[in-house]
């Protein structure tokens, strides 16, 4: 029987493979068992640490004055420089003079006429009083001397009241500034013509140190506040309780604290919230009125107060909070949580995690609840000193 050339080695082959597959069903599969994960983990303490919260609001004078003229007349200079400070009582506008101070004169004139007169009719009264005592006069004649003399007097005090009311109007063509302050943009030019008591402002005067800054804050968190308070949750800060730091609109921090004057007393219905009014000194005028800022007040001392890493946190589908932990026998465990507010680069917790839990930081990708890990000791470098420089509330559960 022959055999051909060409499967002679075809066959080798196959005999060759069956031979390394036999040997190598022989040999015993060795297990190899996977390594333990490596995570990093914080243990939970409680801390001290000072709550914030943090709102929004435009800042504004603590006095405005719209200078408006008292007399009409045509406005001959303007005397003052736009944008400069002024002085309460500067000059700031001269209106013509001429017809007020013809009302002054022609006022001291029917002065001086009734004055006048007074000496005669005062003499002519004290006569008839004689005459009518010795009966020479008629008890009308007395009257009539005695009424003229009173009508005198009358007419004295009317023309005193009229000189005065005119001095007054001339000294009102030159209108000064009612309060200290900076002056805005002028609203008339010279030659225009004014009214006393117009509705368009001349010019604006406001004072800007101090300023007023005010924020609005919901109805909601003032009474979670206050039930904090209340509760124990929170204490006061003492004296640094109403300080308040400001942030500009450009995000750097105003140098000068604040102070926190006044709760309003009314609820805004469409809005649901409260006017809170922070006086703060202003002697370099960064401050301008209208500016947005973002004030950063207190709210009070949390004891007890739980932190974890921000990176420690994680959401669920449907956005709830949750956080892995090693648990005394080394599995990970996963705890749902309900935060309160970032404070810097931590979360203040609410519930959800008991002083000595260990919550795994680095290494959360790696592991799934219930398997047994390595625990190690996280490094956070830095940590958060407790203030509170910009509180943000929390999406929580």
């Amino acid at each position: 029987m022959k055999i051909n050339k060409q499967i002679v080695p075809l066959i080798a082959v196959i005999i060759l493979l069956s031979c390394i597959m036999i040997s190598g069903c022989g040999k015993k599969e060795k297990m190899v068992t996977p390594p333990v994960p490596e995570v990093a983990v914080v243990t939970v303490q409680p801390r001290q640490v000072l709550t914030t919260t943090e709102l929004a609001g435009r800042t504004s004078s603590n006095l405005i004055a719209e200078v408006r003229p008292q007399v009409g007349g045509i406005i001959q200079r303007r005397l003052f420089t736009e944008g400069s400070d002024v002085r309460a009582g500067q000059p700031l506008f001269q209106i013509d003079p001429a017809i007020y101070q013809a009302a002054v004169s022609n006022a001291s004139a029917a002065l001086a006429r009734s004055e006048a007169n007074l000496s005669a009719l005062q003499l002519r009264a004290d006569r008839m009083r004689e005459l009518l005592a010795e009966k020479a006069v008629s008890k009308q004649d007395y009257d009539d001397a005695s009424a003229a003399l009173k009508q005198t007097q009358a007419d004295i005090q009317y023309g005193k009241a009229n000189l005065e009311t005119a001095r007054i109007n001339l000294k009102y063509t030159t209108i000064t500034a009612p309060i200290s302050g900076r002056i805005g943009r002028s609203g008339v030019t010279e030659g225009a013509l004014v009214t006393a008591h117009q509705p368009l402002a001349l010019a604006t005067i406001q004072k800007l140190d101090p300023m007023y800054v005010d924020v609005t804050q919901s109805t909601t968190d003032i009474l979670k506040l206050r039930r904090k308070l209340q509760e124990g949750q929170l204490s006061s800060n003492g004296k640094n309780q109403q300080q308040v730091q400001l942030l500009l609109d450009d995000g750097s921090e105003y140098p000068f604290k604040g102070k926190l004057q006044f709760q309003d007393v009314t609820v805004d219905p469409t809005t649901g919230s409260v006017v809170l009014r922070i006086v703060f000194p202003n002697p370099k005028g960064i401050l301008l009125p209208g500016m947005f800022v973002r004030a950063i007040i207190q709210e009070g001392v949390h004891k007890n107060a739980i932190l974890v890493p921000q990176q420690a946190v994680s959401r669920d589908p449907k956005g709830n909070p949750l956080t892995l932990t090693v648990d005394k026998d080394g599995k990970v465990r996963q705890k749902p949580l309900t935060l309160d507010r970032a404070i810097g680069s931590e979360w203040l917790v609410s519930s959800g995690l008991e002083p000595g839990d260990k919550v795994i930081v680095e290494g959360m990708l790696k592991v799934k609840p219930g398997i047994p890990v390595k625990a190690v000791p996280f490094d956070a470098g830095e940590k958060s000193s407790g203030k509170t420089e910009n509180a943000k509330p929390a999406k929580t559960k």
